[in-house]
């Protein structure tokens, strides 16, 4: 055999028997992996981006970790890294003849964190103009991570298509109630989008 066929047989054997990136369930699905059922110790729940809605649907997370009879905090403990991330494909207008890319988003109350500014571009497919556009997507993803051991021993994924900006936290509260109403049993289900 040559050099390299076996470098070539390694890479593939070593793509086989690692993990495979994790692919999100589809829009209006979420998925619960449970490699053991959420400890009731302490969590602390931390959020990769911060934002207002971030902030409010962590809020919901921790509210829904507490009557599962966990001590929530900010630090210590278990971590749960929680990302919440919301593509306003109208622009954040129900006529969808304003989406600029750059800026802060039309949720973010005055009290968020700036964004850089970015040029802004026009997002809008001339050929498509009477089409209707499409829904913005909402998707929730938390991760449990021991403390000590940094092992992930909890994960779900979430996303749910949106009518604008208006009812978007609204649709992020549907989906932590419904990632939360089985959350100790690996699944797919339905993610509780409202609309």
């Amino acid at each position: 055999m040559t050099m390299r066929t076996i470098s070539l047989a390694l890479i593939f054997s070593a793509l086989a028997a690692g993990p495979v990136a994790a692919q999100a369930p589809p829009l209006g699905k979420l998925e619960i992996k449970a490699f053991q059922p959420i400890p009731k110790t302490k969590t602390a729940v931390q959020l990769n981006v911060d934002t207002a809605l971030g902030r409010h649907l962590r809020g919901e997370v921790m509210g829904r970790l507490a009557r599962r009879g966990n001590e929530v905090g900010f630090s210590g403990g278990n971590v749960m890294n929680m990302d919440v991330s919301y593509l306003d494909l109208g622009g954040g207008g129900s006529d969808g003849n304003s989406a600029t890319i750059g800026g802060q988003p039309g949720y973010a109350p005055p009290s968020s964190n700036p964004r850089p500014e970015l040029p802004s571009n026009r997002v809008l497919r001339r050929d498509l103009i009477d089409i209707p556009k499409s829904k913005s997507t909402l998707r929730i993803t938390l991760q449990l991570y021991n403390a000590t051991t940094g092992k992930v021993i909890w994960g779900a994924t979430a996303s749910c298509a949106t009518d604008g900006t208006a009812a978007v936290e609204r649709v992020g509260d549907s989906m932590v109630e419904a990632i939360f109403k089985d959350a100790d049993h690996s699944h797919v289900g339905d993610a509780g989008c409202p609309l």
